[in-house]
């Protein structure tokens, strides 16, 4: 590992067990900020100094019960502040497209020392607007859910489902999830074979456009896992460090899905895309390949929430099931049922950034977010629940990791339009360098 890579490890581990994260945990309930570590490479202090553990024991600063000696200790044993200086300082002499997306990896980084710092009464409060434009690119705005709103009203008008009852549309929508729910006994099976559909899509309509050689890497290695009394919806942790008998990566990666999520079949369909393939799982399993096969550095190893690049990965996935079938509009899907599941999981993300914008924005209350939530952007309640709570009121994943999902997806949806697939796909997947939702416009403007 080079100069840039021990300050990219210690910088990025370093920021995610101070916030409570684990890397090395396979699932998600131990993960957090770093989302992966496959490089092979040994960890570095950041993980391993003694003090590393209690803190990740303990939580983290977003801990109910802050272990602040565990914290004062790590932070005299790993100096975060010269890690991040470090890849600031690396990525301006390392130039280019690569020095660019070092440069807001470390803009993301510095971002979440300073919300750990204010957490922790030891630094100012950071702005809203900071900590979006951080991650995202663009500043804070509100999420508009009308013309989303409009559509799925006049999908369930034509299917029998009626708006104009006492439930109005979302009693509409409860009684068109209600037909159509998912049995969590049987996702497994369900999942495998959703998979398997996308899979075929995504050889028919995403691999044309891709690097000959990233044809025999699998793009959906994984297996669902249902998990109880989470406090996510779903986790997808990919894990990258089995190996072949050769030493050649297996892509592995799991799913853990929320036991008590209320999910329609098409919903469904729309989260295995997300997730799997051709979203994440099929984005990261490129990723590793290109940095075993030396086309891209070391940071393409740690994909990172909370980051630009996060935006932009988030912005594929929930464009995956429109690039499995080939198509660039909601509408063009083949079936009414699934244009449906599409509209109602896309509110669900621009309820996310609402939750943040009246959360962190606006301060509004939480009990007012979760109504917001529920009437105008169709989430069930458990939904409300969750992102009005534990997502909308954490310090860090209500202002720089919320937001995120609408703006990938909206930018990702708009380059599409613009863009024809053998432009836009390799470059999004990481064919021409590991982009993110800023620097991809250079990365276009060269091809």
């Amino acid at each position: 590992m080079d100069t840039l890579g021990r300050f990219v490890a210690d910088a990025v581990l370093g920021i995610d067990t101070l916030w409570g994260g684990d890397v090395m945990c396979p699932s998600g309930t131990g993960r957090f900020i770093a989302d992966s570590w496959f490089s092979d490479e040994p960890l570095p202090a950041a993980y391993t100094v003694p003090a590393a553990a209690r803190v990740r024991e303990s939580g983290g600063v977003a801990s109910k019960k802050v272990d602040r000696a565990a914290v004062e200790e790590y932070l005299r044993a790993v100096d975060l502040p010269q890690a991040i200086a470090g890849v600031r300082d690396e990525a301006r002499k390392v130039g280019g497209l690569r020095g660019q997306y070092l440069l807001g990896l470390s803009l993301s980084l510095e971002t979440m020392w300073d919300l750990a710092m204010e957490v922790l009464g030891k630094g100012r409060p950071v702005p809203y607007a900071r900590s979006v434009e951080a991650s995202t690119g663009r500043p804070p705005e509100p999420s508009n859910p009308v013309a989303k709103r409009e559509r799925v009203a006049e999908l369930l008008g034509q299917g029998g489902y009626a708006t104009s009852g006492s439930g109005g549309l979302l009693g509409a929508v409860d009684a068109w999830r209600r037909d159509r729910v998912v049995p969590m006994a049987s996702v497994r099976a369900l999942g495998a074979a959703m998979i398997a559909h996308f899979d075929r899509l995504s050889a028919a309509n995403l691999l044309p456009y891709l690097s000959k050689d990233l044809v025999p890497v699998p793009r959906a290695n994984i297996e669902f896992l249902p998990i109880k009394d989470a406090w996510f919806s779903g986790s997808m942790n990919y894990l990258g460090r089995a190996r072949k008998p050769d030493g050649s990566p297996q892509y592995e990666a799991t799913y853990e899905i929320n036991a008590s999520l209320q999910i329609s079949v098409p919903e469904f369909e729309q989260l295995v895309s997300h997730e799997v393939v051709p979203g994440h799982v099929t984005t990261f399993a490129y990723l590793q390949n290109l940095y075993v096969r030396g086309k891209a550095g070391f940071e393409t190893t740690m994909p990172t929430m909370n980051t630009r690049s996060a935006t932009l990965f988030e912005g594929i996935a929930n464009n995956a099931i429109l690039i499995a079938h080939g198509v660039t509009e909601i509408e063009q899907l083949p079936d009414e049922d699934l244009q449906i599941g599409v509209l109602l999981a896309l509110l669900q993300d621009d309820a996310k950034n609402q939750s943040s914008y009246l959360t962190w924005g606006e301060g509004v209350q939480r009990e007012k977010v979760a109504v917001t939530l529920r009437k105008d952007f169709l989430v069930t309640e458990e939904r409300a629940d969750k992102l009005s709570g534990a997502w909308g009121q954490h310090p860090l994943l209500g202002r720089m990791y919320l937001p995120a999902y609408r703006a990938g997806t909206e930018r990702v949806a708009q380059l599409r339009r613009v863009h024809p697939a053998d432009r836009i796909l390799p470059a999004i997947y990481g064919c021409s360098g590991l982009a993110d939702i800023v620097t991809i416009d250079e990365i276009l403007k060269q091809e």
